[in-house]
């Protein structure tokens, strides 16, 4: 069987990365604010753009749309701007995760990539709430039961927009990647001789 994997020349890598990136940042400004104790959260659809973009791309590629596309919307809002580099470290891991494993999984399928970008929601979600408490109880000194109502609502509203980039990521990475590898945009791995 002929292995069909072309390598993505550098300059495809950047227009990808910052094709993602505006996407990531568009469908993050497009949003629903959720108030919390301490501050706000909200409902979006810039995960579900990360995630796509970390199926679609693999690990490093999606991870820096990911963590640019949201840096870059945290910078123009004076409420995120002190924090917008840790965005940009939790944003990275999550299509990080989401992309190395989906790496792996190319050639297995849907579950697969659902399975990849699954783990890549739940590593933000963990790093979101544990930036939440770090950042209101032991950097800020807020009440613990103050934290925790906002960790809790915090974490609600990750899950829902975890589970909502799950679905439509992988809905979307299964329409259009077979139109993005015989286009020779997508990799795919190698397939071994038998």
């Amino acid at each position: 069987m002929e292995n069909k994997n072309r390598k993505q020349s550098p300059a495809k890598d950047v227009v990808m990365v910052g094709l993602m990136t505006a996407l990531v940042f568009i469908f993050t400004y497009l949003h629903i604010d959720i108030p919390t104790p301490l501050s706000n959260t909200m409902i979006h659809l810039g995960n579900v753009m990360s995630l796509l973009a970390a199926l679609l791309f693999g690990g490093w590629r999606g991870g820096l749309a990911a963590g640019f596309g949201s840096m870059i919307y945290d910078m123009l809002d004076p409420r995120y701007l002190p924090t917008c580099w840790v965005t940009f470290i939790m944003k990275f891991l999550m299509g990080w995760v989401a992309g190395k494993l989906s790496e792996k999984a190319a050639e297995k399928g849907t579950p697969r990539f659902a399975a990849s970008a699954a783990c890549g929601s739940l590593t933000y979600v963990i790093c979101y709430v544990l930036k939440t408490y770090i950042q209101n109880r032991l950097i800020l000194g807020y009440e613990a039961q103050t934290v925790y109502a906002t960790m809790l609502t915090k974490g609600v509203t990750s899950l829902a927009n975890g589970v909502i980039a799950v679905i439509f990521a992988v809905i979307l990475n299964a329409a259009i990647r077979p139109t993005l590898k015989e286009a020779g945009i997508v990799d795919e791995p190698a397939v071994k001789a038998e």
